[in-house]
C-alpha cells in the first residue's frame, strides 16, 4: 500500500483552519418521513450540511411516541457524521454546541475518533497521538438524558449486501418481526434482501447525503481517507430501532474483523467492526442514549471460514451478493481488488471452481496480476490490505484446502505459485474440519441467538 507523506500539510491545514463547530441538528417528521440535518463550521470560512432520511412507512409510530423525542440519538449522529468532515483540516479544536457531553463521553468520543481514524493517519504519514491530535471543548450546557422507549423483540438485520449479511438474513430473517435496514440502498443489498424473502416496504431505508463541498474540498487537495463508516452505521441502526420500537440490532460482523491491519499495532481498517468497538458501543448506548436496545453482531462467534461454509449452502444469494467497493457503482465483481480476490479464496473450499468462475466472471487463480494482492493476504508482504478481508491464517488454511481437494496436476497460477511457498508448508497441516468447529467466546449473544446459529451449524 502507497502512503503519501502528509504531515506538513497536516500542520499547515491545522494552523488555518484552528476550529471545527459543530454548530446544530435539526428534524422534522412529516407525510414523506424523517428528516435530518446538520451544521458544521470549518474556521468560519466553510458551511457543510449533510442529512438523512427515512421514509415514511407502516412501521413508523405514531408521531407523538418519538416527536420531540430524539435529541439524544441525532446528536450522537452528528458526533460521528461530523468526523469524516473534520478529517479534511484535522482543526485541532473541535466544539460542540448543540448539547454538552460528559468528561466519560469526551473520552469514549476521542478513543472512536482516534481509532476509527488509525488507517487515515497512517496511510497519510500523520504523526498524532490520542492526547494530541484533537481538543474536544463544550460550548452548551443542556444536557441530555438517556430516553426510555417501548421496544418489541423484533430484530433490524443491516444489510450491505455481502456474503455476511445475506447469512444473517438466512438466519435470522424468519423471526417474527425481523426487519432488514440498508444505508443507502443500492442493486445488491436491495436484491439480498429480495433472495431472502422481503418487499421494499418492509425495509428501514436510511438515506444519508454528504455535502458536495467536502468532495469539492477532496478535489482540491485537503486531507482524506477512510473513516469509521461502521459507527456511523451502528449509531443510524439506533435511530432505526428507535423509530421502529425494535430492540435487537443484529450486525454480521466476525471474529476475523478484529485483527490489526498492520502487525503489532492498534491500526485496524475494520476498526469499527471489532469486538473492542462493539463492546465500547453496547456500553455508550445503554449509559448515554437507551439501556433496553441490544446491538450485537450475530455472527462473531465465527470465523470467516465458517461464514463462507454457510454462505455456499445459500444458492440464491450467489447471483446477487456484492461486496467490491471498486465495483459498488456498476454492481459488479471487478476482479482486481483484494476484495474480490479474498472472496473468491475464502469461498474456494466449498464452492467449484465452475460456481465460483459463474460469480466472478473469471478464474481469479488464473491472474497474474493479483500475486502482489495474493502475497498481501497469504502474510507474504509486509502489510494486509486495508479492505474488509479475514484473518492471514484464515487465508492461507483456505487455500490449503483448497489445493487438497484439487484434482488437478496442473493448477492454476496463484494456486501453483503457493503450493510451493513456505507458508503452503507452515499451513497445509492445519486441520481444516476443526477450523470450522470453533467458536470465539467474545461475543455479545443473547442465549436464544446462540442457539440459532448453533443450531445451524450442527446441520453441516
Amino acid at each position: 500500500m502507497l502512503r503519501s507523506s502528509r504531515q506538513n500539510d497536516f500542520l499547515h491545514f491545522r494552523e488555518q483552519f484552528p476550529f471545527f463547530i459543530f454548530e446544530k441538528q435539526e428534524y422534522s417528521l412529516s407525510e414523506r418521513g424523517l428528516d435530518v440535518r446538520f451544521t458544521f463550521n470549518l474556521s468560519g470560512k466553510y458551511l457543510f450540511h449533510p442529512a438523512l432520511f427515512i421514509p415514511r412507512k407502516a412501521f413508523f409510530p405514531g408521531d407523538d411516541v418519538i416527536e420531540n423525542r430524539l435529541d439524544n440519538i441525532i446528536f450522537n449522529l452528528g458526533m460521528i457524521e461530523l468526523i469524516s468532515y473534520w478529517k479534511a483540516t484535522c482543526s485541532p479544536t473541535l466544539i460542540i454546541k448543540p448539547f454538552t457531553l460528559h468528561a466519560e463521553q469526551i473520552t469514549w468520543w476521542k478513543k472512536l475518533y482516534f481509532h476509527g481514524l488509525g488507517e487515515f493517519f497512517y496511510l497519510n504519514s500523520i504523526d498524532v497521538t490520542v492526547d494530541n491530535f484533537m481538543q474536544i471543548e463544550v460550548a452548551s450546557p443542556l444536557a441530555l438524558a438517556p430516553e426510555k422507549y417501548t421496544l418489541d423483540d423484533a430484530v433490524i438485520i443491516p444489510v450491505g449486501g455481502g456474503k455476511d449479511s445475506a447469512v444473517t438474513i438466512e438466519l435470522l430473517g424468519t423471526q417474527t418481526g425481523s426487519v432488514p435496514l440498508i444505508l443507502n440502498p443500492r442493486r445488491a443489498s436491495l436484491e439480498t434482501i429480495f433472495a431472502g424473502g422481503f418487499s421494499r416496504d418492509q425495509l428501514i431505508e436510511i438515506q444519508r447525503t454528504i455535502d458536495p463541498q467536502l468532495l469539492r474540498l477532496n478535489d482540491q487537495g485537503y486531507l482524506n481517507g477512510h473513516t469509521p463508516f461502521s459507527a456511523m452505521l451502528a449509531f443510524a441502526s439506533v435511530l432505526a430501532a428507535i423509530v421502529t420500537g425494535h430492540r435487537h440490532i443484529a450486525l454480521s460482523n466476525e471474529s476475523s474483523a478484529s485483527e490489526a491491519t498492520i502487525e503489532g499495532t492498534e491500526i485496524n481498517h475494520q476498526y469499527s467492526k471489532s469486538f473492542q468497538f462493539e463492546s465500547d458501543f453496547r456500553a455508550y448506548v445503554q449509559r448515554w442514549i437507551c439501556e433496553d436496545i441490544n446491538y450485537f453482531s450475530f455472527l462473531r462467534p465465527l470465523n470467516e471460514l465458517q461464514i463462507a461454509s454457510l454462505f455456499s449452502r445459500f444458492p440464491r444469494f450467489h447471483p446477487v451478493f456484492k461486496s467490491c467497493n471498486a465495483g459498488s457503482k456498476t454492481d459488479s465483481w471487478c476482479g482486481a481488488c483484494a476484495k474480490c480476490l479474498f472472496t473468491y479464496i475464502i469461498l474456494s473450499p466449498f464452492l467449484t471452481e465452475e460456481q465460483l468462475v459463474r460469480i466472478f466472471h473469471k478464474n481469479l487463480f488464473a491472474d497474474e496480476a493479483l500475486k502482489h494482492l495474493f502475497d498481501q493476504l497469504t502474510g507474504v508482504a509486509d502489510e494486509k490490505p486495508f479492505d474488509c478481508v479475514g484473518t492471514i491464517g484464515e487465508v492461507n488454511i483456505a487455500l490449503c484446502e483448497t489445493i487438497r481437494q484439487s484434482n488437478k496436476t496442473l493448477l492454476p497460477f496463484l494456486l501453483g505459485y503457493y503450493r510451493n511457498s513456505v507458508a503452503y508448508a507452515r499451513f497445509v497441516r492445519v486441520d481444516f474440519a476443526g477450523e470450522l468447529l470453533h467458536n470465539s467466546k467474545d461475543h455479545h449473544l443473547l442465549p436464544e441467538f446462540l442457539e440459532i446459529l448453533r443450531n445451524r451449524i450442527r446441520k453441516g
